[in-house]
């Protein structure tokens, strides 16, 4: 039965210097941010405030210089990625782009995929989603039907995806395609670079309750791609994505969207707070502490090379569920007006609308909890 791995890791030296040049950048541009949606900050984009992170060499903080990168340590990067997630910042435009389309390119794209869209990506110029949920397969990869078939030098995509976060801002798209005709499940998958600007590509606006557009259905009709729009290798899309998922479900997006919550609610009880909230306060502070300690374990894990999958999917579920037990454990320890304008009567009444969401992301809670059941034995 294999279980929770965390191996030794120190924090870098250059962390408290990074954490002070985020707060500067961030306390510059945070009269821009509208305070509700500071609640679900990571999905919420200011291709503005990205473009100034890009400047200040926090993106692609720790790929090559020769793609613009700044060849820095990963959990340098995690640094900066609290920081901007305690402070709520809208970091939606770039954030898939920067922490899983540019690894991918790295990794297995060609050369000139990197060199024409990794810098922009660096510089927060170029926003990217991911195709891989579709209509009645919902997270379940192996089920996808949308395909690609050779036609001379060229492929041909048709099929749909939908719940895909960002696409209406994204300049391209990383989608899985089943690229084997007859194939089934897992086989026969391949992932493709798709510009959202090729013809035959059509997004439509997915509204969630509170009126916000993050999610989206995309259409592909007779989509015509050049041969080297393939990523990787043929057939090899399945292992591709999977890996590629152990960076989505594992970063501190995963227990710290909802962090800007806390921090309000203490804030709240400076004046006085009574003995079931001061418990409060502290059960969360724990629970935040031990996942902390998790993610940045896999993070380390992860920057040495290795794919710790089945502690990436326990980090997402015990994440979802502390970020989306927040709004209400706050709103029953505290009396709220939740018409009022104040931050924290605003940010539960936007949370508790859009937090059961949370657990979609990145593969819902009936999937990761399967591959948590396999990965102790138990399935």
């Amino acid at each position: 039965m294999q279980t929770f791995t965390i191996k030794p890791y120190a924090m870098p030296d250059s962390a408290p210097a990074l954490r002070e040049k985020v707060r500067a950048l961030v306390a510059e541009h945070e009269h821009r941010f509208e305070p509700a949606r500071r609640a679900n900050c990571w999905v919420t984009p200011d291709p503005e405030f990205s473009c100034a992170l890009g400047q200040a060499g926090l993106l692609g903080m720790g790929w090559s210089k020769e793609y613009g990168g700044h060849e820095m340590s990963a959990l340098e990067r995690y640094v900066v990625l609290e920081e901007l997630l305690a402070a709520a910042a809208p970091v939606g435009a770039h954030w898939i782009a920067d922490r899983q389309t540019a690894p991918l390119l790295l990794r297995y794209g060609t050369e000139e995929q990197r060199r024409r869209w990794v810098p922009g990506i660096a510089a927060g110029e170029v926003y990217a989603c991911i195709g891989l949920s579709e209509p009645g397969a919902g997270s379940d990869l192996a089920s996808v039907r949308s395909n690609a078939r050779r036609d001379g030098d060229r492929w041909v995509l048709n099929g749909q995806k939908v719940w895909t976060t960002g696409a209406h801002i994204s300049h391209i798209m990383i989608g899985l395609f089943r690229s084997e005709a007859g194939s089934e499940r897992q086989a026969g998958l391949s992932q493709f670079l798709i510009p959202l600007d090729t013809p035959g590509v059509t997004v439509k606006p997915i509204i969630d309750l509170t009126g916000s557009h993050d999610f989206n259905e995309v259409w592909f009709d007779d989509v015509r791609l050049p041969a080297d729009a393939l990523v990787g290798t043929e057939g090899e899309g399945w292992k591709q994505a999977t890996a590629e998922l152990s960076l989505e479900r594992s970063g501190p997006e995963r227990y710290l969207t909802s962090q800007i919550l806390l921090t309000e609610f203490v804030r709240r009880l400076e004046g006085g707070a009574d003995a079931g909230q001061l418990r409060l306060v502290g059960r969360l502070v724990s629970e935040l502490s031990a996942l902390r300690q998790m993610s940045m374990a896999v993070a380390a894990r992860l920057a040495g090379g290795e794919d710790p999958a089945l502690e990436a999917v326990m980090v997402k579920d015990l994440g979802n569920s502390f970020e989306q037990a927040i709004p209400q454990a706050i709103a029953q320890a505290i009396e709220l007006d939740l018409s009022a304008d104040d931050a924290l009567e605003l940010l539960v009444a936007y949370s508790m609308q859009v937090a059961p969401s949370f657990s979609l992301r990145g593969g819902t809670r009936e999937i990761v909890r399967g591959i948590v059941a396999r990965g102790l034995g138990l399935r």
